[in-house]
């Protein structure tokens, strides 16, 4: 048993297809399919089933696929680790964040450590909060940073990096536009641009509005940060930011302003695996982050 056929296995069993599988290892389908035959022939089972164009895993194979895709994923960290630990500079970091952090923070921190360490690389993951600790957990990245920050949890673990203010923000025509402050309730009767379900800014600011004696009226929701604060510099709503993510990236833009009362915040925080030491080059982004990045920002 080889390992190019252990590779191409799990490439067909995730296209199902071989043509498809080929294409994007490079080689030809007849060496593919050679490979697979191979294997078959040695472990005496079918892996595949042919159903039209495309291949379906037998009940073996389904088996089977879930063993080798740990085999292969303990092997290429073990390369890895080899790799890191002759020259960590050479490293990759696997990186999660949600969106609202897209738009400043992460560009902002992996400029100023690869300052330092210019040939560390990075492959990033977007997602939601529930998605981000399972990726960790599932070892799809290294890291997170997420927010809010999870302080108890079974399977993961990190450190508080910041507890960052949330300020209203207002279409440039509004009523309110001058103020220096307000009181949340001062929006009760407005629509609310909000981001969608699964997002984690959205609690933070229908918890913060019902604490200030009002469910919000959402007429608007999103996925981006830079669509909220369009859509309400276009005037479709109010909503609540964090400063972080009222970076200034076109000529249409809302207003903001500080609310005053009730202080509405949300925790930024790193996790990490509970069970299991970092890579040396994550642990190296771990301490840039926690000891000098964020300390020298507080």
């Amino acid at each position: 048993m080889e390992l190019r056929q252990l590779q191409y296995f799990v490439k067909v069993a995730r296209k199902e297809h071989y043509t498809k599988a080929a294409e994007e290892l490079h080689v030809a389908q007849s060496a593919v399919s050679r490979q697979i035959h191979q294997l078959e022939e040695e472990l005496g089972i079918s892996l595949f089933m042919h159903v039209g164009r495309n291949v379906h895993l037998t009940p073996a194979g389904k088996l089977f696929l879930t063993r080798i895709e740990t085999i292969l994923t303990d092997l290429e960290k073990s390369v890895l680790e080899i790799r890191e630990l002759l020259d960590p500079e050479l490293g990759e970091i696997r990186l999660g964040f949600p969106h609202s952090l897209g738009v400043n923070l992460v560009p902002s921190v992996v400029a100023q450590f690869r300052q330092e360490h210019p040939n560390v690389k990075f492959k990033f993951r977007q997602g939601k909060f529930n998605s981000l600790i399972n990726d960790v957990i599932n070892n799809e990245v290294d890291l997170a940073l997420i927010s809010p920050f999870p302080e108890k949890h079974g399977h993961v673990t990190g450190e508080l990096l910041i507890t960052e203010e949330l300020f209203a923000i207002l279409p440039p025509n509004h009523i309110l536009a001058e103020y220096q402050t307000l009181r949340l309730e001062q929006l009760k009767e407005e629509a609310f641009v909000l981001f969608s379900e699964g997002y984690s800014l959205r609690p933070i600011v229908v918890e913060a509005c019902m604490k200030a004696g009002f469910k919000p009226n959402i007429g608007f929701e999103g996925e981006e940060t830079d669509t909220i604060r369009g859509l309400v510099a276009a005037g479709m709503g109010v909503s609540l930011l964090p400063e972080m993510a009222l970076v200034d990236t076109g000529p249409l833009q809302p207003i903001k302003i500080k609310v005053a009362e009730p202080l509405v915040t949300r925790t930024i925080g790193l996790i990490r695996r509970s069970d299991e030491k970092l890579p040396i080059v994550a642990e190296m982004f771990r301490r840039f982050l926690t000891d000098e990045y964020f300390s020298a920002n507080k």
